[in-house]
């Protein structure tokens, strides 16, 4: 992962001074480099060395980054990764030109690949994601979006670059479709196993591990499968205290929502549900050639379900 950080680093250069400040602010605030990962894994289990593999991880994370620093704007965020969100810092115009710069940079980046199948999968990805987030923006405070509503949702602005980021793994491997079809599987199981144990975390996690403010999905009026489950499990007045919340994002009513979670077995239900999509990343992995690679692959899914941050 060294040459993808010395890559990233070079490549964050500009001439006006705070696009780098808020880039290198964001990029070096301990991110965990899940989706570059992935792209690298499976170069690595299908057998490609070259060098592009690092410039495409970088390209995944800058794709990544600006989608956070969109986020946090859309979302008001605070907090990310135990440090004040960029735009807390620099302001919500600064967040948004800055994603907007990293977004272009990572399309001149891909260039360099010389692969017109690689434009396709990332440009295909970032508007999926861009439709993702719009999705979540006009489910904001709606208590009545199902279990198959949500996964939309995640499958489009988180599962989709996970995905996307095996994918080009097998690409860049000239990997024969079967082979890119699994890693494609792995990604998206991957990415959709990630949010959904990320959206138990907002109400079960340590915000100093974390890093970010609990509740902060409720506040912002997400819908997600923890309360979901709750409200398909809760008495009638259990269902309506969690759908006043949603419906108005009352984070005083967090600790009379995050009882019903747990007393319902929404927890339960959420991680099963990222349990079985753990499992289906590991199936896909184990398609591809058998080497250490591959067994790093099945390692992080098995290991995703017991993150805490």
């Amino acid at each position: 992962m060294r040459q993808v950080d010395r890559i990233i680093t070079q490549r964050l250069s500009s001439g006006v001074p705070l696009v780098g400040n808020v880039s290198h602010y964001i990029i070096s605030a301990g991110g965990k480099r899940l989706r570059p990962a992935l792209l690298l894994l499976c170069c690595g289990a299908l057998g490609y060395e070259g060098d592009q593999r690092f410039n495409m991880a970088a390209v995944v994370e800058f794709i990544h980054t600006a989608t956070l620093l969109h986020d946090d704007v859309v979302d008001e965020s605070a907090l990310r990764r135990g440090n004040p969100t960029a735009n807390a810092r620099f302001g919500n115009p600064a967040s948004v030109l800055v994603g907007d710069f990293l977004y272009s940079r990572a399309f001149q980046m891909m260039v360099d690949a010389n692969s017109m199948r690689i434009m396709e999968v990332l440009a295909d990805a970032t508007n999926v994601i861009a439709e993702g987030e719009v999705m979540q923006l006009i489910n904001m405070h709606n208590a009545g979006l199902d279990e198959a509503g949500y996964l939309q949702v995640i499958r489009s602005k988180t599962a989709k670059l996970f995905e996307a980021s095996a994918r080009v793994g097998a690409i860049l491997s000239g990997a024969q479709p079967s082979l890119e079809l699994a890693c494609a599987e792995y990604g998206q199981a991957m990415g959709t196993a990630f949010q959904v144990i990320d959206d138990v975390l907002d109400y079960t996690g340590d915000v100093a591990v974390m890093g970010k403010n609990l509740g902060d999905d409720l506040r912002e009026g997400k819908t997600t499968l923890p309360l979901i489950a709750a409200m398909q499990r809760a008495t009638p007045e259990g269902r309506e205290t969690i759908q006043q919340a949603i419906e108005t994002g009352d984070v005083s009513m967090l600790a009379a929502v995050v009882g019903l979670v747990r007393s319902t077995g929404a927890l339960d239900v959420a991680r099963a549900a990222a349990r079985a999509e753990a499992e289906r990343a590991i199936a896909a992995a184990q398609r591809l050639p058998a080497n250490s690679y591959s067994d790093c692959l099945v390692q992080l899914a098995t290991q995703l379900l017991a993150r805490n941050h």
